[in-house]
């Protein structure tokens, strides 16, 4: 179905030809043309008078010393024949000798369990039917019986020729139907000695059986006999063995079938294509079967890109006529931006059967390696290593963002070194199952109490952040070569290496407290940029994903990224990376009903489409049950999981407004917050370290301290106004405060 580039030359000669001598266009010579364009492009054979040194200083073809001659662009087969035999062999694509899911361990066990529940159930099914399947043969073998006997008295009177015999009849042609009567004579006369013959053998036989074959043969000819009447005798609609297992049927996936759809979504460049007779889509490659469906890919025309037609996928289900879930189109990374791979499933991602999570009943993990947690489209496992990185989940609600969550800190419960700290946010106890099993801090809700808790763990984790950065600084080059933490570090427990793990559902709770949102976005922000290399890593989950929820620094930190249902593109940048939307990777593409669907970015890979494994409640308690034996009986059950509450002092105690009134001299009684946030850097580096103006507006206003515009001089002497505190306000505060000694 492919054409040549050369038909849109003819199509514009005929459309040139078309408009007739009057338009002013000139019948050409095809010969002659490409004769004259030939001669031309031979600089030798160029006639003219100007021979001089100039002319000659032009002969690299850059200019022409005659304004008014044709510029030759292309050059000739000689002049440039593209890359050699090696070249192209050297930029082929080659096709896989053995298939990736045979290459896979893991797909191969998928596969070959696949195989084997499928006859197994398909075997079971049918043994247990047997008695029904032989019942039903022999009622059904009087039936066969006579149609059996029926059907040799017609093929001994020689039926099947009778309406040619009539039909001589009706013509009174005498002559032919004398001759077809006595070849009917002659076939009936051979058939009946056929069957006379075919009698006496068989009930000879009969006989020979019933007085010299023994018992289990007599009843083995029996059965066969009358099973064989039965299934002769059984009607069309009334199949006697059932099928064991419905297999989903979808249409075979064709060229003719992809054209039709592409042409129908409504993209100018393919729909003028084909209008023109020509595909408007080049297949690249056969169309095959891919896993449980199937794979086309090809070459859109020039100027669309693969996120056209992404972005008009509905459309293109609709031109498929394949349900939504079943449609996935997307773009390659190796190739150019206008080469579709259009995989069509046989039913929809959800609807699909997903293998079993293999670590759903045994086995432990290695953080520090690859471990499957969801499915592709074809079905086959995405893994997803947990160190190293710092993952941001966003979705809207009710899409399976938490469970996702809770998935991943299951597959850390199940490495015994790893130290989890969980914090389900949104109260209702969904990370309950891991915290109470294994957790070393877990919390619940939005409460002044758990928000304490929290904040006192992650001021906790940043001083051991701050500890194993100067713990892996003094550690031999032989042992820590890469000045990070490697699985026989985090062995070693006298290291204190260990990985830590900490997850929080509805993270914008702790960034948006009015009071300690900017020390929780300063920890988190630390902990994203350093954590990974040092064994510490963060997962945040949020179903708001905006620049409150998740701040700059951490989303623009984060290396992996699972992000479910959004609503719009800003969200989907947000949580996918800037100008993802327009890469064409949108989960905003998602439905409804997508749940637990995602795009994951990671791995050192693109973005993929990735179907989460679903564990309920039940099903993540024995998980985390069993997570917690192994724990158990490695000695390393630590912290809340043991009931266990956290050390009296986690991290340095401290008095903002006091604080704040020691760099503020009395002398000053109008101040700039950048000011303050400079001293207090200095005082107190552990706590206010990296803090801004802005820092200090949000920390001092839940003591009722507002700011307001503040007259000062800069470094340089230049007078200029600023937004800051009066120290007088700030003495009001803290006499307040020490009248009430409950207040915050």
């Amino acid at each position: 179905m492919n054409h040549s580039d050369d038909d849109e030359l003819f199509y514009r000669l005929e459309a040139e030809m078309a408009a007739g001598p009057d338009s002013g266009a000139d019948v050409v010579d095809l010969d002659k043309a490409r004769s004259a364009r030939a001669e031309s492009a031979d600089p030798a054979s160029r006639p003219g008078p100007d021979a001089s040194a100039d002319s000659r200083s032009h002969e690299s073809g850059s200019e022409s010393a005659d304004p008014t001659a044709a510029v030759m662009v292309d050059q000739s087969a000689q002049a440039a024949a593209g890359p050699g035999y090696l070249g192209r062999l050297a930029a082929a694509k080659r096709r896989d000798v053995i298939p990736l899911w045979l290459r896979s361990v893991a797909e191969l066990k998928t596969a070959s369990a696949w195989v084997a529940r499928h006859y197994t159930h398909t075997a079971a099914y049918h043994a247990l039917r047997t008695p029904v399947y032989a019942a039903r043969l022999t009622l059904q073998a009087p039936s066969g019986a006579a149609k059996l006997v029926g059907g040799a008295m017609r093929w001994v009177a020689d039926r099947e020729g009778e309406p040619v015999r009539l039909a001589a009849v009706r013509r009174e042609d005498a002559a032919e139907y004398l001759k077809l009567s006595r070849q009917r004579d002659g076939r009936v006369r051979l058939r009946t000695l056929v069957m006379v013959l075919g009698m006496f053998i068989g009930v000879g036989l009969a006989l020979a059986i019933y007085v010299l074959a023994p018992d289990w043969l007599q009843a083995l000819s029996v059965s066969a006999l009358v099973l064989a009447l039965g299934i002769h005798g059984r009607k069309a609609d009334q199949p006697v063995i059932h099928r064991a297992v419905e297999i989903p049927k979808a249409s075979k996936l064709t060229s003719d079938i992809v054209l039709r759809a592409l042409g129908s979504i409504g993209i100018p460049a393919i729909n003028q294509a084909q209008a023109k007779g020509r595909d408007g889509f080049e297949f690249t490659a056969p169309i095959t079967r891919d896993g449980p469906g199937w794979r086309a890919e090809g070459n859109l025309p020039f100027g669309v890109t693969v996120t056209d037609v992404i972005e008009k996928r509905e459309r293109l289900a609709s031109g498929l006529r394949r349900p939504l879930g079943c449609v996935w189109p997307e773009a390659e990374s190796e190739e150019h931006p206008g080469h579709l791979v259009l995989w069509v499933g046989d039913q929809t991602l959800k609807a699909a059967p997903k293998p079993a999570w293999p670590l759903l009943k045994s086995g432990t993990v290695d953080l520090f390696k690859a471990i499957p947690y969801g499915t592709d489209q074809r079905g086959r496992w995405v893994e997803v290593t947990l160190m190293f990185i710092a993952g941001v989940i966003g979705a809207i609600p009710r899409m399976g963002k938490t469970f996702l969550l809770r998935l991943l800190l299951l597959i850390a419960a199940l490495d015994p070194r790893a130290e989890l700290h969980t914090y389900d946010m949104k109260g209702t106890g969904d990370l309950d199952p891991v915290g109470e099993a294994v957790s070393h801090r877990h919390g619940v809700g939005e409460e002044d109490e758990t928000i304490q808790y929290a904040l006192a763990d992650f001021r906790a984790l940043r001083e051991e952040l701050r500890r194993r950065t100067k713990g892996i600084r003094s550690l031999p080059r032989d042992i820590c070569p890469e000045s990070k933490v490697t699985s026989a570090l985090a062995d070693k427990r006298s290291l204190g290496l260990h990985p830590i793990v900490i997850g929080v559902d509805e993270c914008q709770v702790l960034f948006e407290h009015s009071e300690h949102g900017k020390e929780f976005e300063a920890i988190a922000t630390d902990l994203v940029k350093r954590g990974p290399a040092t064994g510490i890593v963060l997962l945040l989950a949020t179903q708001r994903p905006d620049a409150k929820s998740l701040p700059t620094g951490i989303s623009a930190n984060a290396s992996t990224r699972f992000c479910l249902k959004v609503m719009g593109q800003t969200e989907n940048d947000m949580v996918l990376g800037t100008s993802s939307y327009k890469r064409g990777v949108r989960a905003t593409m998602f439905a409804w009903g997508d749940k637990g669907l995602h795009y994951f970015v990671g791995e050192g890979s693109d973005a993929r489409i990735v179907s989460s494994t679903f564990l309920d409640a039940p099903m993540a308690e024995r998980v985390a049950a069993r997570a917690r034996k192994v724990r158990e009986k490695a000695g390393l059950l630590s912290g809340y999981a043991l009931g266990e509450a956290p050390e009296a002092v986690t991290g340095p105690s401290y008095d903002l407004l006091a604080d704040v009134a020691a760099v503020v001299p009395e002398k000053e009684e109008r101040v700039w917050n950048e000011r303050i946030a400079a001293r207090l850097a200095e005082l107190r580096p552990e706590v206010y370290g990296g803090w801004k103006g802005e820092n200090v507006t949000s920390a001092l206003k839940p003591h009722g301290i507002r700011t307001r515009d503040v007259a000062g001089t800069t470094d340089d002497g230049t007078r200029t106004t600023r937004r800051g505190i009066v120290r007088a306000d700030l003495m009001k505060a803290i006499a307040e405060r020490n009248e009430k000694p409950g207040a915050a």
